[in-house]
């Protein structure tokens, strides 16, 4: 069979260097359409946030000196001459925290309902995350029913779920934890689900070709591989559940939220900024401890 030439040379159309770069200026100019196109509702999505959130400079030329006239009011007025004064004398610190052994209860209250909601949640993660994996699922429907049962857990805001359980349970941390451990193991559940699905399968294989259980293969095969990861984010949502933790003290889920939501409705201004004070340095302090703690169990040379 003949090939058509001209002088010599490959049709263009046979031309394999032709092809390839016609196709490649195919490729660019439907990525580019994409992009057009992506762009646009982007941009279209954006506009509508704007128009709905009436986010415009003279909404916020308007509002920003009210910022700054609150933040004026919950500043305490401190002077250097009595700074460290009994908590009878105005403009000393132990004025300004006149209640610190009732905040630090409040706060210990916090801290402990972080705690426990980030143990059951983490609990609640980690045995909904080996059948949510893609790889390691006994079979395609308990795969789906695990992963939208997670979605549902952390698709909704601990909040809701706070004043559900509030009506349930009454005002106070049970309803709290609660809340926040259903929101944790929803989330947690699938960073774990994540790692599960980058895991070596090779140990699994040996062990099902020994005669072991599908739960042997997780607990030899996947959970060793995996674990300082799953304590690495455990330890990261214990952080978060100690914001968490003060938020949904708003709705009577117990902790210094509730305190803070008291002094906020009643104008107590110095008391505001001593417990937000108090709060950003306690979420400090647990992010200083819990970083030492990941780096023993996943080493530094693990952290990029």
């Amino acid at each position: 069979m003949s090939t058509s030439t001209i002088d010599g040379a490959p049709a263009p159309q046979h031309d394999p260097v032709g092809l390839f770069e016609r196709h490649r200026t195919e490729l660019r100019a439907s990525k580019r359409a994409a992009t057009l196109l992506y762009g646009g509702l982007f941009l279209l999505a954006l506009a509508a946030s704007v128009y709905i959130s009436n986010f415009f400079p003279d909404k916020l030329a308007a509002g920003a000196p009210k910022i700054g006239d609150y933040l004026y009011d919950i500043m305490p007025i401190l002077n250097a001459d009595v700074l460290f004064a009994d908590t009878k004398t105005e403009g000393s610190l132990a004025y300004w925290y006149f209640n610190l052994p009732k905040y630090l209860q409040l706060l210990l209250e916090t801290v402990n309902m972080a705690l426990f909601a980030t143990v059951l949640g983490t609990i609640g993660g980690f045995l909904l995350c080996f059948p949510a994996s893609r790889n390691l699922t006994p079979n395609r429907w308990v795969y789906h029913l695990c992963r939208r049962y997670m979605e549902f857990c952390r698709g909704v805001p601990e909040v809701i779920f706070a004043i559900l359980f509030v009506w349930a349970f009454g005002i106070g941390p049970l309803a709290g934890i609660v809340a926040i451990a259903i929101h944790s193991a929803g989330a947690l559940g699938k960073l774990f689900s994540e790692v599960n699905e980058n895991v070596d399968t090779k140990p699994m294989d040996g062990i099902r070709a020994s005669g072991g259980s599908w739960l042997d293969e997780m607990r030899h095969g996947v959970v060793p591989q995996v674990l300082p990861n799953f304590v690495s984010y455990a330890l990261l949502r214990f952080e978060i559940n100690i914001r968490a933790s003060s938020i949904i003290g708003f709705v009577g889920a117990g902790g210094i939220g509730q305190e803070l939501y008291y002094v906020i409705n009643f104008n107590f201004y110095e008391e505001v900024s001593a417990l937000v004070l108090l709060i950003v340095a306690t979420v400090t302090c647990v992010d200083l401890i819990s970083e030492r703690v990941r780096h023993r169990f996943i080493g530094k040379e693990n952290l990029g």
